[in-house]
């Protein structure tokens, strides 16, 4: 094979890992604004997405080996094909939702593993046979063309398209003009290498045409494509954090992020009763915090004469579109704070006679992080002798369902540890009233006496908030209930019941399938694949869990988060270097390395247990980028053992996606939510034990032999 065109099809393999990683992080935020998403949907997401990797690197393998043999010349189309993909793959995310699924209804786990496996599976099917493929065509004029140099190729790709999302197009583009972005260097790669073997027929230059035509096509017809909701469209924006969009119904106003309405400017009896229920209870409140604002709470707050009222929301954007479209109001006294409210009290030496917590569901780990142990005793630091915290979560009618009666259980015995007196007041939602002295019930009375007029609350809470009820709702409570705490998210594991309750529905077909598939294809993979198969999954697993003890002790930080992916990507490349350079020692490198994970975990566990919020920054990135390291070290090693054959590296190829797979699946949606991050870490290391003992156990007997 000529110089120029190995280099094209390097080339090649470097651009296709900058549209692909750039691709799936817009794929996952596509998801997550379809389906209203939190950590388990981002599950299911990175394990169909990383599983159909792992199918097609199987594919690419069959497909040479039998009937179609690899040549630069379908390598290029290929690339091509690619290239197009990612724009018709995120408009029929958008476009098929409301086909297969009542419009704005929510979605189960089976429709949404189901969903979001059919539209991944082109892409993902596409992507992992171009991998294995390009070193085949590589190996025709060098059948010893090393396995790592590709493995080790593609990463710089990775590395660079996690940098080029996280650090730039998210800040400036909109998805579709970020994936033509992203592929425009593997269309220049692609035509790079039709011009190195000489291919520049009429069909090739017609087939780049088309590419550029449907990249193009998504930019202008992306407006076009988005979710529609009740009203009309009037403002829409990508920020760091999600998506925006505002929609005007006769005259009222919603604001959506990710597709779930946040904000109405008409909601009146939610304004009343997060603003007056906690309000009440003070004697003369001057300086109170806000966590999130809903549509009339500062005109309600504005009632209160107060000094200073700070409102903290994490996304600027939100924010100045809720002072835009009149969905909150710029009252005297009102401080905006555009940050993680957590990392904000953290900080803060102020001392307020309310907090007001008014956030969605703890349905996320990011929502979660102000629902636990710490939370509430931060909040408690951050209050007068007489103040009060509020907040609430999902109501209910007339039936409390098991799960949220173990919820609301759940978070009382978490924040009566904090507070010596916490009242529950039914409702459309169910309200959490905390402090340290008795709290009033005869709010209406209170509110008369204050001079405060209402509308909602003074002419129908005593017809809902009656005696009886208050006490029904408050005899109801599990005091056996685990505690939820940061570093054991028990509403997490709560709120994934819930999901399965809501659609009668269970997980156990899905985990026993899953279970039984597992066991076939670790009896039938080799001892080295098993190895990198436990590695894929420890790396992924601990790169969840470093982003989740990250999101506890730092807040959502979006730049350091993508910091973090981006490390786990980057030492791949040197480890891969190093362990092509020590190949000759597979066995023993890894063993040691093996041995390094298992003691690097539990490190981690000790960092955790003792050193929490007293962490730098960097240690987190450091461990990241060791991780990484000794998984990229691990895989020339593995293949060298197996011989290096084309049949080889696509088997060591598909053990570490699969591995990632269940290991980013397990970690985010059994370990993590049922025995914790500390315990979730222990299982990991369980898992890499395994791995040790058998390449153990496999070098005595042949050194024997």
């Amino acid at each position: 094979m000529k110089r120029k065109s190995k280099r094209a099809i390097t080339l090649v393999v470097i651009a296709t890992g900058i549209s692909s990683v750039v691709t799936q992080l817009l794929i996952i935020r596509e998801f997550l604004a379809q389906f209203q998403g939190n950590e388990f949907v981002i599950a299911l997401i990175l394990f169909n997405w990383l599983i159909i990797g792992g199918i097609g690197i199987l594919l690419a393998h069959l497909a040479v080996k039998g009937f179609w043999r690899a040549t630069a010349y379908r390598l290029g189309w290929l690339s091509l094909c690619l290239a197009c993909v990612p724009t018709l793959q995120i408009m029929a995310i958008r476009g098929l939702r409301d086909y297969f699924f009542i419009h704005g209804a929510s979605v189960g786990f089976y429709p949404t593993l189901a969903y979001t496996f059919i539209t991944i599976a082109p892409y993902g099917l596409l992507l992992g046979f171009v991998l294995p493929y390009s070193l085949f065509v590589l190996r025709l004029e060098k059948p010893d063309y090393p396995g790592a140099f590709i493995y080790m190729t593609d990463n710089i790709g990775d590395v660079a398209g996690g940098a080029l999302f996280s650090f730039i197009l998210v800040y400036l583009v909109t998805p579709l003009q970020a994936v033509f972005l992203s592929n425009l260097p593997l269309l220049a790669a692609t035509c790079f290498l039709f011009v190195s073997i000489k291919q520049q027929h009429l069909s090739v230059f017609m087939g780049t045409g088309l590419a550029i035509v449907i990249l193009l096509s998504g930019i202008f017809m992306e407006p076009a494509s988005l979710a529609t909701f009740k009203g009309e469209p009037i403002y829409y924006c990508e920020s760091r954090y999600g998506r925006i969009a505002v929609y005007k119904d006769s005259d009222q106003f919603t604001l959506f992020t990710d597709g779930t309405p946040v904000f109405s400017s008409h909601n009146l009896t939610m304004a009343e009763e997060t603003i007056h229920y906690p309000m009440s209870q003070s004697t003369d409140p001057r300086k109170i915090l806000i966590i999130s604002a809903q549509g009339g709470m500062m005109e309600e707050l504005q009632k209160y004469r107060l000094a200073r009222i700070d409102y903290v929301e994490l996304d600027p954007e939100v924010s100045s579109v809720l002072f835009k479209f009149g969905l909150t109001k710029d009252i005297p006294g009102l401080h905006v704070i555009n940050q993680d409210a957590r990392a904000y009290l953290t900080k803060s030496d102020e001392i307020y006679d309310a907090i007001i917590v008014n956030l969605s569901e703890p349905e996320t780990f990011q929502v979660n992080r102000f629902f636990t142990d710490r939370f509430f005793a931060l909040a408690k630091q951050h209050l007068t002798g007489s103040g009060i915290l509020s907040f609430s979560v999902q109501g209910f009618d007339s039936y409390l369902a098991e799960t949220q009666r173990r919820k609301i259980s759940s978070l009382y015995n978490t924040v009566s540890e904090h507070f010596n007196h916490v009242l529950l007041l039914p409702g459309q939602k169910i309200f959490f009233l905390c402090g340290n002295r008795p709290i009033i019930t005869d709010i209406p009375a209170r509110l008369l006496e204050k001079g405060i007029q209402t509308s909602y609350i003074s002419s129908f809470y005593y017809g809902d908030m009656t005696n009886e009820r208050i006490a029904e709702l408050n005899n109801l409570l599990d005091y056996g209930v685990p505690k939820n705490i940061d570093e054991f998210p028990q509403l997490m594991r709560l709120m994934f019941s819930q999901w399965f309750t809501k659609f009668s529905t269970s997980p156990n077909l899905f985990i026993i399938g899953l279970t039984i598939l597992l066991l076939i294809y670790v009896f039938c993979i080799k001892a080295e694949e098993f190895v990198l198969f436990s590695t894929g999954c420890m790396t992924m697993g601990s790169e969840i869990l470093v982003i989740f003890a990250f999101q506890i002790f730092f807040g959502y930080i979006y730049f350091q988060i993508g910091l973090i992916i981006t490390v786990f990507l980057i030492g791949l490349l040197p480890g891969a270097w190093l362990g092509e350079k020590l190949r000759d020692q597979g066995k023993q490198i890894l063993i040691i390395t093996d041995s390094l994970l298992i003691i690097l975990l539990g490190f981690f566990i000790l960092a955790m247990k003792y050193g929490g919020e007293r962490l730098p920054v960097v240690l987190f990135l450091l461990f990241g980028f060791v991780i990484s390291l000794m998984c990229g070290f691990q895989f020339p090693a593995a293949v060298r053992l197996r011989g290096g054959d084309n049949r080889v590296v696509t088997r060591a190829f598909s053990a570490d996606l699969i591995g990632a797979a269940f290991g980013a699946l397990f970690t985010s949606v059994a370990l993590i939510p049922y025995l914790g991050i500390v315990w979730a870490a222990a299982g990991l290391i369980g898992l890499k034990l395994t791995s040790l003992t058998i390449m153990a156990t496999r070098h005595e007997k042949n050194k024997q032999t």
